[in-house]
C-alpha cells in the first residue's frame, strides 16, 4: 500500500510515544496500595546456611514480610522450572538439579537468593535486609569453565560428578578421523569465548498482584514469551491452571534472550502479594543486574581443520567445554542445537563436535544474541584465517575455494544444518568490492606512516533462525471499522509495531494511522510462543498473512451477497472489493461495519469480520552474509579505531530496510562489544569483579563508525514472505569480523591470534611483547 507497503523504509511507528516519554515500562508502573520488594543475595559464590534469623528485619519500620527458602517451601509455592531430555555420556540421563526461587541451606553462586523483604517503600525493604543474621559457612568454589571437569575441583551439585550437566555429539566420528589421516595439512587453536551480560537499557522488573475472590494472579514483568511464561508459572510454580495467571508486559527496553526465563523475582513478588493482600514490586539495580541477570557465551573449545594440498577443506572437529553456571535455566541448553552454524558457508565433508556443558559456582548461562551462532561463527571464521596463513593462502581465495555454490542448494552440511537457499560466494564479492579490497594495501601502508597497524578482516557467516514452531496473530476490525491487530511476539526494540502493521496494511489497503497493536497480554491474545531466534519476522509475519487472507475471503463473499453478484466476480485491491459487472465498489471499513449486520450476511456466516490464525513453521531458515571491517591500533596504546565496516546480508525477501539496517546496526555492536572490551570477571572465590559500568566496558558511539548495509536478498521458501531473520545477523558476523581485523592488523609483528576481548592494555602488550621477542 505505497509507502506503507511491504519492502518500504517505513520509519518505526511506536518511535514517537517512546521519546515523548509515553514508554509503558514496568519501572514505571505503581498500583495502588503498592508495596516494594528486596532481595538479599549471598555475598558468597558458595557456602552453606547454617542459621538464619530474620527477627530484627520483621520488627524493623514498613516492613510487611521477610520470605525466606523454608517460608516460601512452606507456602506450596514450587521451584522454578528447569529442562529435561538432555542426556549425558552412556546415554544416562542429563543431570537435572532443583531450581528454587530462594535457597534452603546452601548457596552456589555469589548473589544466590537467599530472602525477599517487603516494605512500603523500597528503601525500607533495603534496610532491613541488612538486619537479617546468616551464619554462612564459606566453602570451595569453582569459577573456571575449563577447569570444571578436572579432578579434586569443588563440585557444584555433590551428586553431579565432574560437574557435567549435559553433553552434546555431532556429526561423524569416523568420518572425520579418516579425513584427518589423509590431510596434508591441520590446522589447531585454542580458544577461549569470554562470557558476558546482556546489560539492556531496561532493568528486569516485576509486579506481582493477587485477587483472592477469583484466587487469580497477575505478574506485570519483562519478558519475550508471555503465553509459554505463563504456563511455565502455572505448572511449576504457582502450581495452579494457566487461566488462574495472567501475564502482561507493556514495552521491553532490550532483552537478547536473556528475559525469557522465569526469574526468582517473578515468584516472589506473585508470593508475597498473595500474603500482604497488595500488589508488590521489585525492580534490579544496574548493579544488581550484574549479580541476577542470567549470563552468555563462556566456552573453551579446541578446533581442528584439515586440508588437503590445494587448501580444500577435509574435515573439522571441536571439542567444547561450555558453562551452565549454578543452576539450569529453561531455554539454556538451545545453544547446542546451533552447532551447525560451525560448518559456516563450506562444504567441508566430514566434521565432529563433543561438547560437555559444565556447572561452575556462577550465574546460570542461557541463550543470548545469536546464541550459540556467534560464538560458532567466530570460530570457523578465524580457522579458516588460521589455515590461510599457515599454507600461505589468500583468505578470500581460500574461501572461495571451500564455499558452498549456489548450485548445490539444498546443501545438507556435515554438522546438522540443511541450508535451502544462499548465494555465499556472492556475498563476499560486493562486500569485499564495497570495502575496497584492492586499494587496502596502500592505505596500510599510509597507516604505519602514522604510527598505526592498519587491519581488514572478513568473515562469511551463516546461522539458523526461525526454528520449527508456531506463532498466532489476530485482526479485529470493530463496529467504526478501525482496525486492532494483535500480535504473539513480544517487541523489545525490534519494530514488531511497524513491520506488522505494514504487512496487514499493505496486504488489506488500510491506512497505519487506524490500526492499533496490541502485544504481550495473555488476556487479550489467544495464542503466542513469542518472541527468540530471530523468528518474528518469518512467524508472526506468516501469522498475520493467513489472517488478512481470512478477511479478504469473508470480504469478499459479504461483497458478492451485499452487491448480489457471483464471488468470482469480486475483486478485491487496496482495501476495495469491486466488481465490473456493476462497477459497484465497497471499501474494506464499509464491509466491517455491514459485517455487524445479519441481513447483508449470506446464509450461515458468523458476523463481525474477526480472523484468527496460527502459523505452522516447518522449516528453519538461514540468513547468510559477509561482514568486512577495516580498522587501526595505535602501536604506543593498544587504542581501536573501526574506521570502515561493510556487510552484505541475505535475509531474504525484506520487509523494511531501515528496520533492517537498524537490527544489523545493534547486532554490529554487540559483536564489536564482546571482542574489543565486554566481560564478565570472577576471582579464584567466584566474587564478580565487573559487578557495574566502572569496570564492565560497554561499547558507546565513539567506538563505532557508519556501518554500509547491503542486501543480497535470496528469499526462502520456508515461510510466506520468503524471510530470512534479522535479529542475530549481526552479531553472528561481527565478532569474526572484527576479531580478524585485529589479527590482520598485528600480523606485521607475527602475531597469530588475540583472544577475546582485545583491550587495550591485551593488545599494548601484545604488540611490546612481539617486538622484543623481534629484537
Amino acid at each position: 500500500m505505497g509507502e506503507f507497503a511491504v519492502g518500504q523504509p517505513v520509519p518505526r511507528f511506536e518511535d514517537v510515544r517512546l521519546i515523548q516519554g509515553g514508554g509503558r515500562y514496568v519501572g514505571d508502573m505503581v498500583f495502588p496500595g503498592t508495596a516494594f520488594g528486596y532481595v538479599l543475595r549471598s555475598p558468597h559464590a558458595h557456602a552453606r546456611i547454617r542459621k538464619i534469623d530474620t527477627t530484627q528485619a520483621k520488627a524493623a519500620p514498613g516492613v510487611l514480610a521477610v520470605i525466606t527458602g523454608a517460608d516460601y517451601k512452606a507456602a506450596g509455592f514450587g521451584d522454578l522450572p528447569v529442562p529435561g531430555g538432555l542426556k549425558r555420556r552412556g546415554d544416562t540421563p542429563g543431570y537435572k538439579p532443583r531450581y528454587p526461587a530462594l535457597v534452603e541451606d546452601r548457596v552456589r553462586m555469589i548473589g544466590d537468593y537467599v530472602a525477599f523483604v517487603v516494605a512500603e517503600t523500597y528503601f525500607q525493604a533495603l534496610d532491613a535486609s541488612e538486619l537479617i543474621e546468616i551464619d554462612y559457612e564459606p566453602l570451595p568454589a569453582t569459577v573456571s569453565t575449563g577447569d570444571a571437569m578436572k579432578p579434586d575441583v569443588p563440585l557444584v551439585w555433590d551428586d553431579c560428578p565432574n560437574n557435567v550437566g549435559f553433553i552434546q555429539i555431532e556429526g561423524n566420528k569416523e568420518a572425520t578421523d579418516a579425513a584427518f589421516a589423509k590431510a596434508v595439512h591441520v590446522v589447531k587453536h585454542h580458544f577461549v569465548i569470554n562470557r558476558v551480560t546482556a546489560a539492556t537499557m531496561e532493568p528486569r522488573g516485576c509486579i506481582g498482584l493477587y485477587e483472592p475472590t477469583e484466587q487469580r494472579y497477575t505478574i506485570y514483568t519483562t519478558l519475550q514469551r508471555t503465553n509459554v511464561f505463563q504456563t511455565e508459572l502455572s505448572q511449576y510454580v504457582l502450581k495452579v491452571p494457566d487461566n488462574k495467571i495472567r501475564v502482561v508486559c507493556g514495552d521491553i527496553g532490550g532483552s537478547f534472550g536473556m528475559k525469557s526465563a522465569v526469574y526468582n523475582e517473578c515468584a516472589l513478588v506473585l508470593l508475597a502479594a498473595k500474603l500482604i493482600g497488595r500488589p508488590v514490586k521489585w525492580v534490579a539495580t544496574r548493579s544488581e543486574s550484574f549479580l541476577c541477570d542470567a549470563q552468555a557465551r563462556d566456552n573453551v573449545t579446541d578446533a581442528e581443520l584439515a586440508l588437503d594440498k590445494d587448501g580444500n577443506f577435509l574435515g573439522f572437529r571441536a571439542r567444547i567445554i561450555a558453562a551452565i553456571g549454578a543452576y539450569l535455566q529453561v531455554g539454556m541448553p538451545a545453544f547446542t542445537g546451533n552447532l551447525g552454524s560451525l560448518a559456516g558457508v563450506y562444504r567441508t565433508p566430514a566434521s565432529y563436535v563433543d561438547v560437555d556443558a559444565v556447572y561452575t559456582h556462577t550465574q546460570p548461562v542461557r541463550p543470548y544474541r545469536g546464541n550459540g551462532r556467534p560464538e560458532a561463527a567466530y570460530i570457523i571464521e578465524r580457522m579458516v584465517d588460521l589455515a590461510a596463513d599457515q599454507i600461505g593462502m589468500d583468505p578470500a581465495e581460500l574461501r572461495r575455494r571451500n564455499t558452498i555454490p549456489t548450485s548445490a542448494m539444498p546443501y545438507k552440511t556435515s554438522v546438522t544444518f540443511t541450508y535451502d537457499c544462499g548465494e555465499f560466494e556472492k556475498n563476499m564479492d560486493m562486500a569485499l568490492d564495497a570495502a575496497d579490497k584492492g586499494g587496502f594495501e596502500s592505505r596500510r601502508a599510509q597507516s604505519k606512516k602514522n604510527g598505526k597497524l592498519r587491519g581488514l578482516g572478513f568473515s562469511n557467516t551463516i546461522e539458523r533462525s526461525a526454528a520449527p514452531g508456531l506463532e498466532g496473530a489476530e485482526i479485529r476490525f470493530d463496529r467504526t471499522g478501525s482496525v486492532t491487530i494483535l500480535s504473539g511476539s513480544i517487541n523489545q526494540g525490534q519494530g514488531h509495531e511497524t513491520t506488522f502493521k505494514q504487512v496487514v496494511c499493505d496486504r488489506l489497503g488500510l491506512d497505519p494511522k487506524e490500526v492499533t497493536y496490541v502485544q504481550g497480554d495473555t488476556d487479550q491474545v489467544f495464542f503466542a510462543e513469542g518472541t527468540g531466534g530471530s523468528r518474528s519476522a518469518a512467524f508472526s509475519s506468516s501469522a498475520f498473512t493467513l489472517a488478512a487472507d481470512k478477511v479478504e475471503a469473508k470480504g469478499n463473499a459479504i461483497a458478492a451477497h451485499m452487491l448480489k453478484v457471483d464471488l468470482a466476480d469480486i475483486k478485491f485491491n487496496e482495501g476495495l472489493f469491486s466488481t465490473q459487472k456493476s462497477n459497484q465498489t465497497l471499501t474494506i471499513k464499509e464491509i466491517a461495519k455491514a459485517s455487524l449486520d445479519p441481513k447483508n450476511l449470506p446464509a450461515g456466516m458468523e458476523p463481525g469480520l474477526i480472523e484468527k490464525a496460527i502459523y505452522t513453521g516447518k522449516a528453519a531458515s538461514y540468513p547468510n552474509g559477509c561482514h568486512v571491517c577495516e580498522l587501526e591500533i595505535d602501536e604506543e596504546t593498544g587504542t581501536v579505531e573501526i574506521l570502515n565496516y561493510n556487510v552484505v546480508d541475505d535475509v531474504g525477501t525484506v520487509l523494511n530496510p531501515l528496520l533492517l539496517h537498524g537490527q544489523v546496526d545493534g547486532g554490529i555492536a554487540m559483536g564489536i562489544g564482546q571482542i574489543l572490551m565486554e566481560d564478565i570477571k570472577f576471582d579464584t572465590e567466584g566474587q564478580i569483579l565487573t559487578g557495574s559500568f566502572m569496570d564492565y566496558a560497554m561499547p558507546r558511539a565513539g567506538d563505532m563508525t557508519g556501518f554500509h548495509v547491503e542486501s543480497n536478498p535470496v528469499p526462502t521458501k520456508t515461510n510466506l514472505l520468503g524471510v530470512k531473520g534479522a535479529g542475530e545477523a549481526g552479531c553472528v558476523g561481527a565478532m569474526p569480523a572484527v576479531a580478524n581485523a585485529l589479527v590482520d592488523a598485528l600480523s606485521v609483528l607475527g602475531i597469530k591470534h588475540v583472544e577475546m576481548p582485545a583491550t587495550p592494555e591485551v593488545l599494548w602488550r601484545a604488540i611490546h611483547e612481539a617486538r622484543s621477542k623481534g629484537a
